[in-house]
């Protein structure tokens, strides 16, 4: 099974090198890829690091709900910038993006903080997350409560 998605993987790789050299200035893709890279490296994973160790510092339910919250908003409002950005946007077209592209990123951005704090607010109100970990630290000590 191993060998058949890895031909399938290789075939899509030199279907998009293909694509990339009968489509694509190679100078330019050259530029980007590399820009994309160095951000990568240089930006993205030390930001990402900092904010993990930042995270830890937090309570078990609310580590998990913030991480999920900033996990699922970076990925919400990386698909969103070109939106926001207005990237393609016409003065001769107004229609071509039409709505309120940053209203609409901090609505659903909100909805993310909202759904993600729900769960440790609801466990505090409860008792049910102080249960569920205590139960867990009893486990790993060998004993059940």
């Amino acid at each position: 099974m191993r060998v058949v998605v890895a031909v399938a993987g290789l075939a899509l790789i030199a279907w998009g090198a293909r694509g990339i050299a009968a489509h694509v200035d190679a100078a330019a893709w050259a530029v980007w890829f590399a820009g994309a890279a160095v951000l990568h490296d240089a930006v993205l994973v030390p930001v990402v690091l900092v904010v993990g160790a930042a995270t830890g510092r937090l309570p078990g339910p609310w580590r998990r709900a913030t991480r999920t919250a900033l996990v699922v908003g970076g990925a919400v409002t990386v698909v969103a910038a070109p939106l926001v950005l207005g990237y393609g946007r016409r003065a001769d077209e107004p229609s071509r993006l039409p709505l309120p592209y940053d209203r609409n990123l901090a609505v659903v951005l909100a909805v993310v903080v909202l759904l993600c704090a729900a769960g440790p607010v609801a466990g505090s109100v409860t008792g049910f997350a102080g249960k569920v970990v205590a139960r867990r630290d009893a486990a790993r000590r060998g004993r059940r409560r």
